[in-house]
């Protein structure tokens, strides 16, 4: 069965840097795009960076030149890089996937989230 689990989350200071790192684990033939999504209290869940399987990438604008997302094919993982974090970025962060399995094929996955808490 495919599972996506995601790491890296914490409390980081306002300014401070953490990287979120999501495995995708279980009988996958491929997987397509990945991405990072948030959601803060009281707040609807928005996409935050998004990765093709060639890499090619996009952000939302709150994020751009602050955050980088990666991937490592060869480890199933995609990755989130944040730096100079804001309060506003607190929120939980989930990752998805467009994965082929034998089980499942193409379907769209997500994480169970890793709570980010940027505060002083």
């Amino acid at each position: 069965q495919v599972q996506l689990v995601e790491s890296g989350g914490g409390l980081v200071q306002p300014g401070g840097s953490l990287r979120l790192s999501c495995a995708a684990s279980g009988s996958i033939f491929s997987i397509n795009a990945m991405r990072w999504y948030r959601q803060a209290p009281g707040k609807q869940r928005e996409l935050v960076a998004g990765i093709t399987s060639g890499g090619m990438t996009n952000y939302a604008g709150s994020v751009k030149g602050r955050f980088t997302i990666s991937r490592d094919n060869a480890k199933n993982t995609v990755y989130l890089q944040m730096h100079s974090l804001k309060p506003e970025d607190t929120a939980v962060y989930y990752c998805n996937a467009d994965i082929n399995s034998p089980d499942r094929p193409w379907s769209r996955y997500w994480g169970q989230g890793t709570q980010v808490t940027v505060s002083s």
